[in-house]
């Protein structure tokens, strides 16, 4: 197996280029170095991205936040601006495995990795969170939303790289959540996750919402309904009933042996319910 650890992006595309489908990347390796153990993945080149700097920083400006893809989700939680604007991404991203495990695992690996079931990546589509893919042909942009396509398949093409997630800077009157429900109490995955976003105005109004499924359905499922349901109301009990209730039609689960259909599509709605209360109150208002 040949090993290189690039220090540009350039040199990445290069090395995956020169490999085809033969060729994995490794960033903290959570997801990949359990795999290659488990005979699941047998890739002949390796193509370590850590020592590449724009993939392992965070940076603020005045057009939000630009996180590089193979950021540990430890560091995501030390950084006091990112967590006060989104704290609802990083909360999401730090019930990913244990103490170990998020100092190496990643907002990028999250959402490469494919998984349905992957924390961050309803809370990233909830924020319209945009990734920015590296390739042969130079940068292009695409939502969260675009990029996994079924169990461990994504639009990428095998030599391109997500090389960092573009997030919005913190807005007054904006609040997100994310929730799951796992069988264990800790270090286990969703068997329903829920992320949200939304924006009230001075009147207590809501004025834009975006609500993704996770670990119902073969990708995370965005919740069409939440903008015609939520915005122009309060928020109040009838809309939270309604936002439950499309939740669960829109959840398209599978019997087994971690939870039944019926119970998936009951408790889809009700996270769904309590993360906008939670994104309420985050955007500083109190429910009516």
């Amino acid at each position: 197996m040949q090993y290189d650890q690039p220090t540009t992006v350039d040199q990445a595309i290069s090395l995956l280029a020169a490999s085809g489908s033969s060729a994995s990347l490794l960033a903290g390796g959570t997801d990949l170095l359990v795999q290659l153990r488990a005979g699941m993945r047998q890739p002949e080149h390796i193509v370590d991205v850590k020592r590449i700097p724009e993939m392992m920083t965070i940076a603020e400006n005045a057009d939000g936040f630009l996180i590089g893809a193979a950021v540990p989700s430890a560091e995501l939680n030390e950084h006091a601006a990112l967590k006060a604007a989104w704290p609802g991404v990083v909360e999401a991203m730090d019930l990913v495995g244990s103490t170990q495990i998020q100092g190496r695992a990643s907002l990028g690996g999250n959402i490469c990795n494919g998984s349905p079931a992957a924390d961050s990546v309803p809370a990233m589509i909830a924020a319209g969170a945009i990734c920015t893919i590296a390739g042969p042909n130079g940068l292009r942009d695409i939502a969260v939303d675009d990029i996994v396509t079924g169990p461990g398949k994504t639009s990428l093409a095998a030599d391109e790289i997500l090389v960092n997630i573009r997030l919005a800077p913190k807005q007054a009157g904006r609040g997100d959540a994310y929730l799951r429900m796992i069988p264990r109490t800790e270090m286990d995955i969703a068997v329903v996750g829920v992320g949200i976003c939304l924006s009230i105005d001075e009147a207590g109004i809501c004025t834009d919402a975006k609500v993704a499924l996770g670990a119902v359905g073969p990708t995370q499922i965005v919740l069409a309904e939440a903008e015609g349901i939520l915005v122009g109301t309060n928020v109040g009990d009838d809309a939270l009933a309604s936002l439950a209730a499309a939740a669960s039609a829109a959840a398209t689960p599978i019997d087994d042996k971690r939870g039944t259909v019926s119970y998936r599509k009951k408790v889809t709605g009700v996270l769904a319910k309590r993360a906008a209360v939670i994104a309420l109150e985050r955007a500083g208002k109190s429910r009516s």
